[in-house]
């Protein structure tokens, strides 16, 4: 399902300034009409699915447009900055490492950032876990993934090529990322492929059943034999509700796999470096995966992705058989470093945990009135705000979730458009260092959230 457009047509708007916030023209801004009209005629028409604001400049929790408005972020530039914008010490990092002279590529030839990333990274995960294969973008690292253990699996039995993914699950763009899907994120143009199944996940609003048995009968309806399983792949939480997997079906999961020799995946992009209350979202059920996937947080800046797992899935092929052009390149090693190195040194992820329950029970609190239409779920510092036409058959609501996220832009609180189950969504991800007093301007300063969504809701 696509996307609403946003209207390029400039619309008196109330003006807001707040320590948090400030607009001063209507929206969208006339001045930028031109610059975003020459843009998207240059563009796929798939680039114009967020609000038409022009970013200049980002700092901390704010992002500022050419024309003196300023908006509180929530939406990390889609779960990117988790450090904030432009935080001081990634910025040095990376000038620091540009006076030095230092190589801006190298292709797999080393390089010490590289060197210096991978072995924080390998401090942080269970020790089990031993090779880091740096990558660009996170479908790039699912699509490795998968493809490590599909090659086990045929290994081991030429018949064991099945991957299980999740109903309602979104993994990427690229072709085995968008089959492991299953229809979201375009998956629906893709041919299907038989060895790629669906079950239900089990924290979904549209799961009734959340027993693990139901992932056991769902393979056997599916016509599938365990034994020809390559491997499992789960979001930690799924992004379009925000709720994370139950930790005893994790549990469950992960045994489950044992069994039948089957490679557990956790895909983390969202999930990864301080989200849900925890560096990385597996730590929440207690468990450790045979692979997984990172990326967003992971550098609060430039594009990097990484599959982290076992020597006995990642050193499946030799010397050349599996490279990437820009695999470790030398300023997003840097900035994920100090990204990294930040988020630890100032709590952040402690933040996440504590400001997160505050978000919860604030955004719980200005939408009991419309429990009939609107769902809110989530962890940590990512949260879902589900909007329905019928509740009880929980059909989305689209145009209200759109027009609400207009309206929120509008009074300075940065969203990027619905997403999820017929794109009824709306999320809340701010950076992790986000405070009470930012969170309590956001929702109830003038034109904040309280009061959009009385409007959107009458």
């Amino acid at each position: 399902m696509a996307l609403q457009e946003f209207s390029l047509e400039p619309k008196e708007v109330p003006f807001v300034e707040t320590p948090y916030r400030r607009i001063k023209t209507k929206i969208p801004v006339p001045e930028s009409i031109p610059f975003l009209k020459k843009l998207w005629s240059s563009e796929p028409r798939s680039m114009r699915c967020e609000p038409p604001i022009i970013w200049q400049k980002a700092a901390g929790l704010h992002v500022f447009d050419p024309y003196g408005n300023k908006w509180l972020d929530w939406s990390c530039g889609v779960l990117v900055t988790g450090a904030g914008h432009c935080h001081p010490k990634i910025i040095k990092a990376l000038k620091d490492y540009l006076d030095s002279g230092g190589p801006l590529h190298t292709y797999i030839f080393a390089n010490e950032p590289r060197a210096a990333l991978v072995a924080k990274l390998l401090s942080l995960v269970p020790k089990e876990l031993d090779r880091v294969f740096l990558m660009t973008t996170g479908s790039e690292a699912v699509e490795v993934a998968i493809k490590l253990a599909r090659t086990a699996g045929i290994k081991r039995n030429p018949k064991k090529r099945y991957i299980i993914s999740f109903e309602g699950a979104f993994h990427g763009r690229t072709y085995a990322s968008q089959l492991a899907g299953g229809g979201l994120g375009g998956g629906e143009w893709v041919d299907p492929n038989p060895y790629f199944i669906q079950v239900p996940f089990p924290a979904s609003i549209d799961t009734k059943d959340k027993s693990f048995s139901l992932f056991e009968e769902s393979l056997k309806n599916a016509g599938v034999n365990p034994e020809e399983v390559a491997g499992v792949i789960a979001e930690t939480f799924q992004g379009r509700e925000a709720r994370l997997m139950p930790a005893d079906y994790a549990v469950a999961l992960r045994k489950w796999c044992n069994r039948h020799q089957a490679a557990l995946i956790f895909d983390e992009v969202q999930a990864g470096f301080g989200r849900t209350g925890k560096l990385f979202g597996f730590q929440n059920c207690g468990i450790a995966p045979d692979i997984f996937v990172c990326g967003k947080g992971i550098s609060s800046s430039l594009p990097l992705s990484a599959v982290i797992g076992t020597s006995a899935y990642l050193d499946l092929y030799g010397p050349g058989e599996m490279t990437s052009t820009h695999t470790g390149s030398p300023l997003p090693s840097i900035a994920a470093l100090a990204s990294i190195e930040t988020i630890l040194s100032e709590n952040l992820v402690e933040n996440a945990a504590i400001t997160g329950a505050y978000l919860k029970a604030e955004l719980d609190k200005i939408t009991a009135p419309y429990r009939e239409r609107i769902n809110i779920g989530g962890c940590g510092l990512v949260y879902a705000m589900l909007f329905f036409n019928n509740r009880q058959a929980l059909t989305p609501d689209p145009e209200t979730a759109f027009r609400f996220c207009e309206e929120a832009v509008a009074g300075g609180n940065l969203l990027f458009a619905p997403v999820g189950k017929g794109r009824g969504a709306i999320k809340f991800t701010p950076p992790l260092s986000i405070t009470k007093e930012a969170i309590d301007d956001g929702l109830y300063g003038p034109m904040g959230i309280a009061e959009v969504i009385k409007k959107v809701m009458k």
